[in-house]
């Protein structure tokens, strides 16, 4: 077992242990199972074992249960007997109590590193899937990144975003000449769509600096890989944020990694809990892209292994790709309940000892039917298996060792301050201020050009022996450009003085030399 991680097995009831082959790791896996039979468990110790072997793990911890892995189990525990008990019956031999080298990270920046992207990595796909947006409304979001880029106006945060979408909007009838129809009323709906979201705290997963996919493929002195672990027990109250987000991070190391071919252990693996998230209400497209980055990630050395109640959760296509397996008990109390163990017991390869169905619906606790790549990536045979005990500490710390361990972390400090450089709110901000007081100097000179004209009036008028008439200064004549409406509107909302005649300004060079 020098090239594989042990799960478990063993014993007289469990003949044949199971192990997990690295080279066969980034072939990707299942985590299957219904409330309470050990899923958490399962996930730990292949956390654990992965880091042991030098492998770097992302994982997200919904309950909090899993930064035990920061700190080794006590013998002091309750579980201390049946621990060691189960690992001398499944010929565990080497089983001690040990800590893992962690990483915490936490998108509100309360329980571990702050972790942020900028709106123009999330991209308008990823944004409309976080933003439940109609397809009307994604184009004219397709459109105000567009603008953005060809504008060179970088778009960081929300603030930038919501600038951006108010020049699209001012600006509208200009330009759906070039991209086809920009309603008001989408862009009405995207920004009530972003006030609800920064209302969620997901502002905060916008701005710089921005994470470094590097900092995720980490190792400690000893060579062990450290193990990422997101805070997402409030992050879980906005199901599509938390959902979006692991996607968009799983899609950037898809596009940023380069080609490996077939490694003997994988670069990082990839743990995403709570799978039904991401497939919950989601499009054909977003689909495909799950199946398409499932599919090709594996040959840059990333392993996912999704984490689910339900095999059925998990769209058939990209159940498939899935090749070891650990499935928990199912419970089959209704007509779909049986449907779905049934789906799931075909899954396996079967061994002529045991029903898999069965089986899936028998195991205790701590059990599971599981099935892992065999030499040349074949599919194993179907075991009933009890899971391996855990070295590290089961369930959560407190909050001195969470913070010790931030502070002994190797990214200390790297995302604790957040910047703000300029961007497109900045850029547009300094239009309407430079267009505004250009608008208000050549009032001010068309001003002083009417008050001459009338003096010179009324002197030709005195000379002539006629009373000076009472005069009424007309003010310039106002544009009625899109970049003029939009101007006095953006600087309304950014509390700068608005003119007249600013189209100039804020446009820019849009426009110019098309």
């Amino acid at each position: 077992m020098d090239h594989g991680i042990f799960i478990g097995g063993g014993g007289a009831d469990y003949a044949q242990p199971q192990q997990l082959l690295l080279k066969y790791a980034n072939r990707h896996g299942l985590i299957a199972g219904a409330t309470g039979t050990g899923k958490t468990v399962t996930l730990q110790i292949l956390a654990e074992s992965f880091s042991a072997a030098g492998v770097p793990v992302f994982l997200s911890d919904v309950k909090g249960d899993l930064a035990g892995l920061s700190q080794a189990g006590s013998e002091s525990a309750k579980l201390h007997i049946p621990f060691t008990e189960r690992a001398a019956r499944i010929g565990f031999v080497d089983y001690a109590y040990r800590a893992y080298p962690v990483t915490f990270w936490d998108l509100y920046g309360q329980k571990g590193h702050p972790i942020r992207t900028t709106v123009s990595e999330m991209g308008p796909l990823m944004l409309a899937r976080l933003l439940e947006l109609t397809e009307a409304q994604e184009g004219v979001l397709n459109i105000a990144f567009r603008v953005a880029d060809e504008e060179g106006m970088a778009l960081l945060d929300l603030k930038d975003l919501q600038a951006m979408l108010t020049f699209v909007g001012e600006a509208g009838d200009a330009l759906s000449l070039r991209y086809g129809n920009v309603a008001t009323a989408s862009i009405g709906a995207i920004q009530r769509r972003l006030l609800v979201l920064e209302g969620q705290g997901g502002d905060r997963l916008f701005g710089e600096p921005a994470l470094s996919l590097d900092d995720l493929f980490l190792t400690d002195p000893s060579g062990a890989g450290r193990i990422n672990i997101l805070a997402a027990d409030q992050l879980m109250q906005s199901p599509r944020l938390y959902a979006t987000f692991l996607l968009w991070l799983l899609s950037e190391l898809f596009e940023s990694l380069p080609e490996v071919g077939d490694p003997d252990k994988p670069k990082l693996v990839f743990f995403f809990d709570e799978a039904h998230l991401l497939f919950d209400d989601a499009s054909k497209a977003l689909v495909d892209k799950v199946e398409q980055v499932a599919r090709l990630i594996r040959s840059k050395g990333v392993g996912v292994y999704f984490v689910t109640q339900n095999p059925a959760d998990v769209p058939e296509d990209i159940l498939g790709q899935l090749g070891n397996r650990v499935q928990h008990a199912l419970r089959a109390f209704t007509g779909k309940d049986r449907q779905d163990l049934r789906q799931a017991a075909q899954n396996y390869r079967d061994n002529p000892r045991f029903d898999i169905e069965d089986a899936i619906r028998e195991v205790g606790t701590g059990e599971a039917v599981t099935s892992m790549l065999e030499r040349k990536g074949a599919p194993g045979m179907a075991e009933r298996t009890l899971i391996r005990p855990p070295s590290s500490h089961l369930g959560a710390i407190a909050d001195g060792a969470r913070a010790a361990v931030i502070a002994a972390s190797p990214l200390a400090g790297k995302y604790d301050r957040l910047i703000d450089r300029e961007s497109a709110f900045e850029i547009l901000q300094a239009r309407a201020a430079a267009a505004a007081h250009e608008a208000e100097k050549a009032e001010a000179a068309a001003a002083r050009t009417e008050d001459e004209a009338r003096e010179f009036t009324a002197a030709r008028r005195y000379s002539a022996g006629d009373a000076p008439a009472k005069t009424r200064r007309k003010s310039s004549a106002r544009s009625d450009s899109v970049g003029a409406a939009f101007a006095k509107s953006f600087a309304r909302q950014l509390g700068t003085k608005s003119g007249q005649a600013v189209v100039r300004g804020i446009l820019g060079g849009l426009f110019r030399g098309r």
